[in-house]
């Protein structure tokens, strides 16, 4: 039985190297790249008739579209729908790579800080340059609540840091769900294999860790969406106060 880490090794596929750079096409680049193949060819076939009485696909298509739409006007206001295809990419890339993970012998890229940290630091840069078009200098006034201005001096220090903690609460909810889940996984699995192949009494006492595996995978199904839906109104939500500042804020 393999270690419940080396599920998450990056292996080179491809090995490329420019300038001393390493840019191999790894096991994840395959995964994130089949992701965006799956989610994109579903959408274009399920939607490609647009038939007045939808098909199951169409009907979970329109579902995905009217649930993003509805998360973002709620949000963050009319305004904000400018920015519907943003969200809805990236809610359906977060939910597709979830749900990938849950393949046996897949990759799930979500699982890697390093792809939860680029895709938080995506939305936070796009925050930060909404707010300043929008807003110019006048968006830093986020920073300044409505509160007594002897309370400034302790309160503005805490907005900022809240604000700039944003992108590592992001990735790092993904992450660690992600992480911990498939861990868990491995590791009832092993005492499966371990106590089925002890023969005799404990082979029997492998049911109750084989039951854990079943309730663990329809957890983790239900935190793949989850994970998504959070990931994806956080995204509203930032974008709701680079939007309307104080209108929104708290």
């Amino acid at each position: 039985m393999n270690g419940p880490m080396e599920q998450f090794e990056i292996h080179r596929l491809i090995p490329i190297e420019i300038g001393g750079w390493d840019i191999s096409f790894t096991n994840s680049s395959l995964f994130m790249c089949l992701v965006l193949a799956t989610m994109s060819l579903l959408l274009i076939f399920s939607v490609r008739k647009g038939a007045l009485i939808p098909s199951r696909a169409q009907s979970v298509a329109e579902e995905m579209y009217l649930f993003v739409t509805n998360m973002l006007y709620s949000t963050a206001g009319p305004e904000s729908l400018k920015f519907f295809p943003f969200v809805f990419t990236l809610f359906a890339f977060v939910l597709c790579a979830n749900l990938f993970g849950m393949v046996p012998y897949s990759f799930t890229v979500t699982s890697h800080i390093v792809v939860t940290v680029a895709l938080a630091l995506t939305v936070f840069s796009l925050v930060i340059i909404v707010g300043l078009w929008k807003h110019g200098l006048r968006f830093f006034s986020l920073f300044v609540p409505d509160a007594p201005p002897i309370m400034m001096v302790i309160l503005v220090p805490i907005e900022i840091i809240s604000f700039l903690s944003r992108p590592l609460s992001l990735s790092v909810r993904l992450f660690a769900n992600m992480l911990a889940g498939h861990i868990m996984l491995k590791v009832f699995g092993g005492f499966v294999v371990g106590l089925a192949a002890a023969g005799g009494i404990l082979s029997i006492l492998s049911i109750a860790p084989l039951a854990a595996i079943v309730a663990v995978s329809a957890l983790e199904l239900l935190v793949a969406f989850l994970q998504a839906y959070i990931f994806a109104i956080l995204t509203c939500i930032y974008l709701g106060d680079a939007l309307n500042l104080h209108d929104t804020h708290h």
